[in-house]
């Protein structure tokens, strides 16, 4: 890593005099935002994503300009950012680039930044101010390829100094672009410099890297005899391999809590991990790309074949932690035909908005970071035009765009105050499910959490969403505790473009019999919600501490506790003398029976003497003895045996319910 610190150090001593000065402003302006930077962008904290073309963000009207200046989009975009609520912005590629609807993917300038709109100074000026705003900056950045144009670095010494001579291994066909060498340490140091110089000179907070997938494995977009294997025959880049861990190692060692985001579409294994993992790419963050292709495979079939296809929404649970993940709608998935976001929909009008407003609810709550494309929060009908400014008149003239606009809003809102959507993202402590298989509602629930700390009650969030336009009145949502449910969104509201009719705003859960996912019906703690048509509710959780059942064993003993106690002496004394009396009594009623059973009997000469007492006698017992002590015994055992069946139908009433 010597020769890369050596590089970025000599560009610096190549800026202008100008730069430096503005530069050194800057510095001090936003130094406590850069000093914050690791706490502010640790993988607990909110990450809500904005991702931007500067060039069809907005879009001057005077014939005569083309594009805003840096300093420009900054004053607009700032203001909207912080109304909206995103923590950062991402742009798409600023280094130089000469071709305009490449949008920036084929570089030229890898160390300067495209002159479209403005200066190094005026763009050095829109990271500031949005670092001043509390907005950090990602830019996308593409080390993945570079186009063939002569005043690039195709051939830029009359040889193959950057790519391969070998076009097996040096080009691309799918873009027509070339491949760089990344065995060759010098164009390791070009590239990683490159990455170093923005976060170092402009202070960016993160990159993204494009096409990894088209970096790792040799044979990404070719076919049979298109490409050259590595020596052990497999098609994994090794060289490009060792570029990442590089390129990683270098940048998250040198700036603390700088982002390194992996557009990687593989399974790859360990594409994030920590930098010191022999095993690992060394990433902070890599798309989900598999969540964002099911989702919205899943949001544009009809709702009636949802159900055949309920894995299609719950899947990227299975692997949600196996990377530490980023759940992105990004420009790709609204260009070339696919279509926009309200456009990937199914149904009608009013169904297409409730739906997206089902899906981007689902999302928020769902593990993980979060990128939305420009447009995307305000469900604009046409796909991204790459020569025209996003649509903001729908805004202003349409009601159900203008409340979806304010529906995003809200969910960044929400999602910022509530750490149960964010701290444990990476960590399945912090995720429950309630109901995962319930395809023939097409109903999803589950619970998000955030840490446990001390003197710091847990924080519970449940999440429900429904992605049928039935309503479900009374659906029993199961849940691990007995609870009382505080309701904090419901997109079926009025302010958000909904038909107002809600679910409710408080639940207290009851012990129902709740249908159990493959398996028999059973008691247990649920909430009753009346499910909205296209819909999702988020309701703040507080358990209720139950006390517990007392059993008929433990009712009496306090009865004993009490009789074993001290009494007063009078009440002592006057206990004793009534227990002799009670003695005596029954002594002589045993006596005269005695006596009347002897006169009865005249074969008897024994006398009884008041001396000689039934209970001193070792004679064998009458008949008629036995009979009164068997049925006493058994009056005693009956007493007992009632309690616990007393104590048995109240635990059953409780179990149903009954109060």
């Amino acid at each position: 890593m010597e020769s890369v610190v050596i590089r970025v150090i000599h560009l610096r001593s190549m800026q202008s005099a100008d730069l430096i000065q503005h530069q050194k402003s800057g510095i001090l302006t936003i130094s406590r935002f850069i000093n914050q930077r690791k706490k502010r962008q640790a993988i607990d904290q909110p990450m809500s994503i904005y991702e931007l073309h500067l060039g069809t963000w907005r879009m001057p009207q005077e014939e005569e300009r083309e594009f805003y200046n840096y300093r420009e989009i900054a004053d607009m975009l700032i203001p909207y950012l912080q109304k909206m609520g995103y923590t950062h912005v991402e742009l798409m590629p600023i280094t130089e680039y000469p071709y305009d609807l490449s949008w920036g993917y084929q570089v030229t300038g890898y160390y300067g930044v495209t002159s479209r709109y403005g200066t190094p100074e005026d763009f050095n000026y829109m990271i500031n101010e949005l670092h001043k705003a509390g907005i950090s900056v990602i830019l996308d950045w593409v080390p993945a390829h570079f186009p063939r144009d002569e005043h690039g670095l195709a051939m830029f010494d009359g040889t193959h100094i950057y790519d391969h001579e070998d076009p097996r291994k040096g080009s691309q066909p799918d873009w027509g672009t070339l491949l760089f060498n990344y065995g060759k340490p010098e164009v390791q140091s070009f590239l990683i410099s490159s990455a170093m110089f923005f976060a170092d000179i402009y202070h960016v907070d993160g990159i993204r890297i494009d096409a990894v997938s088209a970096m790792l494995y040799l044979d990404f977009g070719k076919q049979e005899g298109e490409y050259v294997p590595n020596e052990d025959g497999t098609n994994i880049n090794y060289e490009a391999v060792d570029f990442l861990r590089n390129l990683n190692e270098a940048l998250r060692t040198t700036y603390e809590g700088f982002l390194t985001i992996a557009e990687e579409s593989t399974a790859y294994p360990k594409v994030t991990s920590d930098i010191d993992d022999p095993d690992g790419l060394g990433f902070v963050y890599k798309w989900n790309m598999g969540y964002m292709h099911d989702s919205l495979y899943y949001m544009e079939l009809d709702p009636l074949y949802r159900k055949d296809n309920h894995g299609a929404i719950i899947f990227s649970m299975d692997y949600a932690y196996s990377e530490n993940y980023i759940l992105p709608y990004s420009h790709d998935e609204v260009v070339h035909g696919k279509g926009s976001m309200i456009n990937k929909m199914y149904g009608a009008y009013d169904e297409k908005f409730a739906s997206l407003r089902t899906l981007y609810g689902f999302t928020m709550a769902h593990p993980g970071k979060k990128l939305l494309f420009m447009g995307g929060e305000f469900a604009q009908f046409v796909e991204w035009r790459d020569k025209e400014q996003l649509d903001w008149f729908l805004i202003d003239q349409y009601e159900m765009h203008d409340s979806f606009h304010e529906y995003v809003a809200k969910l960044n809102e929400i999602y910022k105050a509530h750490p149960a959507f964010y701290e444990l993202d990476q960590d399945p402590a912090g995720f429950e499910w309630c109901l995962q298989r319930d395809a023939d509602h097409s109903v999803v629930a589950f619970i998000r959490k955030n840490k446990k700390g001390r003197g710091r009650k847990q924080q519970q969030i449940l999440c429900v969403c429904n992605f049928t336009p039935m309503e479900w009145d009374k659906y029993k949502v199961p849940l691990p505790k007995k609870s009382k449910l505080t309701k904090i969104l419901d997109s079926s509201e009025l302010d958000f473009g909904g038909d107002g009719d809600v679910s409710e705003s408080k639940v207290s859960t009851k012990r129902v019999k709740v249908p159990s996912e493959g398996k028999k019906a059973v008691y247990q703690q649920a909430a009753e919600i009346s499910l909205k048509p296209l819909s999702v509710v988020y309701y703040k959780i507080e358990e209720v501490e139950t006390k517990p059942r007392k059993s008929a064993t433990k009712k009496a003993e306090p009865a004993k506790k009490t009789t074993a106690k001290k009494a007063e002496p009078a009440k002592k004394a006057e206990s004793v003398e009534k227990t002799e009396a009670v003695k005596e009594a029954a002594q002589e009623k045993k006596t005269e029976a005695v006596k009347k059973t002897a006169e009865k009997k005249p074969e008897v000469t024994k006398k009884v003497t008041k001396e000689e007492t039934p209970a001193t006698k070792k004679d064998t017992p009458k008949k008629e003895d036995i009979k009164v002590t068997k049925q006493t015994t058994e009056k005693e055992e009956e007493q007992p045996k009632k309690r616990t069946s007393k104590t048995r139908r109240t635990k059953k009433n409780n179990d149903q319910g009954v109060k």
